[in-house]
């Protein structure tokens, strides 16, 4: 019944147009007997929480809010353990208490995390010393082992994204909601991290905060609402035969959701308006995004919130740009403001990591810090000059002490990347930087 009903809905209406970045899976049988065990499992996540998040991006759009996007590049299944989830919910919590305190603006926060398993890559095929095999594409395909065995997609893995996805929610809503998130513990967040200056300047902060605290303790005030957080999942939803068979027909309306994560977006590489990928995503009711780059229009933009937010509600959908911080400034405003003057209802994040990588000069791929802050404040001036809402930041960060960015109060140089370069692809803020970018956007947020 729930099968024919999302038949009914056009879920499967994506079959019908090409979709590209998929594994070219070697045994189709075992494709379709593991798709047709993710259509029996649970929900990872259910549609009334997505509901949440798309009213919750809808004040972002409205400038009543900002949203914090931020996690790993792609996830590895063996990085699914307690301490580097703690950690990452942790540098999340600690980068929304910057933001909110030093701009009075709430903070809807999303993890990269529970899905970011797969990877679009721009060739099939990796070649390393006269050996050719089938590029790595994320955990949920295949293996980063340069073995003809590990690069062979196994659809196998498809059911293993699912159940470290359902450990980690797990994890995130017991540290979410079983007290370590509670606002009243804002030093405790700060502990076993050396001295530097990110972390001195955010103790001052959580000093500040606790004293207020105290002072509503003092007043009677109630604290319910410090105790929690909610911490939203979310991924590229690049793997179609995943998506679709984790996709449920909400009881209460009748329309379908992929229940895979709370907000899913299409990136750069999939976008197009006659590809699957936006085909598959105009039919799901979660709040959905797309990434913009340097070559995308004003018309583009435009085509895409018609086709993919018909209806033009509010939350629905977020526009990710990730132009690169030499790009910003030129090639955002005509997308802006396209949108600006059609009407439409549209949440708008920057994404400052994925147009400033480079390959230093050691061979490690990497981006600036100060690189990333440029293309943040280039954002910022693009919006206030078109009268329109900065809603937001996407961030590739770890909560973890890795060295894959230079710069920083750390000075991380050419030569300190490989003390801790661990990405299996692409480079990531580390803990301190994470807080020194919140503190930088804070400002940015106050003259908004």
């Amino acid at each position: 019944m729930t099968e024919a009903a999302l038949a009914a809905a056009g879920a499967d209406s994506y079959l019908q147009f090409e979709a590209k970045q998929q594994p070219a899976w070697p045994d189709q049988d075992a494709l379709a007997r593991t798709t047709e065990r993710l259509r029996q499992v649970p929900p990872l996540v259910f549609a009334g929480e997505a509901d949440v998040l798309r009213d919750h991006l809808a004040a972002a759009g409205r400038g009543e809010a900002f949203v914090l996007q931020g996690g790993d590049c792609a996830e590895i299944f063996a990085e699914a353990t307690a301490d580097r989830i703690r950690n990452k919910i942790k540098t999340i919590l600690q980068m929304a208490v910057i933001l909110t305190y030093g701009a009075s603006t709430p903070v809807i926060k999303i993890g990269r995390m529970a899905g970011q398993y797969a990877k679009p890559r721009s060739a099939d095929t990796e070649t390393r010393d006269g050996v050719t095999l089938p590029t790595y594409r994320g955990d949920i395909v295949n293996s980063s082992a340069f073995t003809e065995e590990a690069r062979i997609p196994n659809p196998e893995r498809l059911m293993d994204a699912y159940h470290v996805s359902a450990s980690t929610l797990n994890l995130i809503r017991a540290f979410t909601h079983g007290g370590f998130a509670d606002l009243r513990r804002v030093h405790a967040w700060n502990k076993g991290f050396a001295a530097n200056p990110a972390y001195a300047r955010y103790e001052k902060v959580a000093a500040q905060i606790d004293r207020a605290v105290r002072f509503m303790g003092a007043a009677g005030g109630d604290f319910d609402a410090l105790k929690t957080v909610d911490l939203f999942a979310s991924h590229e939803a690049l793997l179609l035969d995943y998506e679709r068979a984790l996709t449920r027909i909400d009881s209460r309306t009748g329309l379908p959701y992929d229940c895979s994560g709370h907000f899913l977006w299409i990136g750069e590489r999939t976008r197009e308006l006659d590809g699957a990928h936006v085909e598959f995503m105009s039919k799901i009711a979660n709040p959905i995004g797309v990434k913009l780059g340097p070559t995308a229009t004003g018309a583009d933009a435009v085509a895409l919130a018609e086709r993919l937010n018909p209806d033009n509600v509010p939350g629905r959908l977020t526009f990710v740009a990730r132009m690169g911080a030499d790009k910003v400034r030129d090639a955002l405003p005509p997308l802006v403001e396209a949108v600006r003057d059609a009407g439409l209802a549209v949440t708008w994040l920057t994404d400052p990591m994925h147009g400033n990588t480079f390959t230093s000069e050691s061979g490690y791929k990497t981006r600036r810090f100060d690189t990333i802050l440029d293309e943040v404040t280039g954002f910022f001036e693009v919006h206030r000059a078109a009268g329109t809402i900065p809603g937001g930041m996407h961030v590739e960060l770890t909560g973890d002490d890795v060295t894959e960015v230079m710069g920083g109060t750390e000075d991380i140089d050419d030569e300190g990347l490989a003390r801790r370069y661990e990405t299996k692809v692409d480079p990531r803020l580390n803990h301190q930087q994470s807080l020194e970018l919140a503190f930088q956007v804070s400002e940015l947020l106050s003259a908004r």
